[in-house]
């Protein structure tokens, strides 16, 4: 599993946590916990209910409950809000006429394999570093899944700039039909100007009309002044050998689009992303309420 991304796998078990204990969720992904393997289900969750005192230092309560208490105020907000913001996106892009469905980074993602019917019109491209690709295939064979008639699979390393043409060269992939493309948990650890390349890039093989979903930290997130789980977060992910490169203002990041050839649609911040996207499940948990992530916004962008 060399080059496989940790931080997938944590996501994974984000969505697979939440989609066991909650019948009301943020987001119900009904697969993740497929994906994984009892073993490694088991090991993220002893890591995390041992890592309490990290998160919370002055917890009392059972195992459970420090699990309960991490997942849901350190894992899971941006796993879970992020999806559920692209796919609503996804689905009214669907049915203005969007054809292709790229998920970039795509990790662990089970969109292809639970797909709405709304979904069927669409040609899913999964991209993704290959030692990540190799692994979600392995997974996949293991659960003898078949694969979606509509789904091709692309491996490919961002860091190299001939990824779109990896693309391009799939017989299914047109770069003038209109598509969507999210780009999730993608931005916190590219460089401004490989981020920058990569939104160029996405723009030279989609057509207008088309669209980009993704989420970003703030420009305060590698400051003192960020949220207390942003910064364990920024640490986190050091730990974990995958440490963020940069944050943005949302007036640089408007720039950023608008030279790359996107003008923001809608956007979200941490306050909106609870009240947009939470309300439900926190009206139905008000035992485990849930907050979106420090720090964290969601952007949905349009080509001009």
């Amino acid at each position: 599993m060399a080059n496989t991304s940790l931080t997938a796998l944590v996501s994974a078990f984000a969505r697979a946590y939440h989609a066991e204990h909650y019948e009301t969720a943020i987001f119900k992904d009904s697969l993740a916990k497929q994906v994984m393997t009892e073993q490694e289900y088991d090991a993220i969750s002893s890591n995390m209910c041992r890592a309490i005192q990290f998160f919370q230092p002055d917890f009392s309560g059972s195992q459970q409950d420090a699990l309960r208490y991490v997942v849901n105020n350190q894992l899971s907000p941006s796993p879970l809000g992020r999806a559920a913001f692209t796919e609503r996106a996804l689905q009214q892009a669907a049915v203005l006429g969007a054809r292709q469905y790229l998920i970039l980074a795509a990790g662990y993602d089970t969109f292809a394999y639970r797909q709405p019917t709304w979904a069927e019109q669409l040609h899913i491209f999964e991209i993704d570093h290959p030692d990540t690709a190799a692994d979600k295939q392995s997974r996949i064979s293991r659960l003898q899944w078949d694969a979606p008639a509509n789904l091709q699979l692309i491996a490919a390393d961002f860091n190299d700039s001939s990824w779109t043409q990896k693309l391009l060269a799939n017989s299914y992939y047109s770069a003038s039909t209109r598509s969507f493309a999210s780009l999730l948990g993608i931005s916190y650890y590219l460089t401004k100007e490989a981020f920058r390349e990569l939104l160029t890039a996405l723009a030279h093989i989609m057509p207008a009309g088309s669209s980009i979903v993704f989420d970003y930290p703030d420009e305060l997130t590698f400051t003192p002044q960020a949220g207390s789980r942003a910064q364990k977060q920024v640490m986190m992910a050091a730990s974990a050998g995958e440490p963020m490169q940069a944050s943005y203002a949302y007036l640089e990041l408007e720039s950023v689009l608008e030279q790359a050839g996107w003008l923001i649609y809608e956007h979200l911040t941490p306050a909106e992303i609870t009240d947009q996207l939470f309300q439900h499940y926190n009206q139905s948990n008000p035992q485990h309420p849930i907050t979106a992530f420090d720090n964290v916004n969601y952007c949905l962008a349009v080509k001009r």
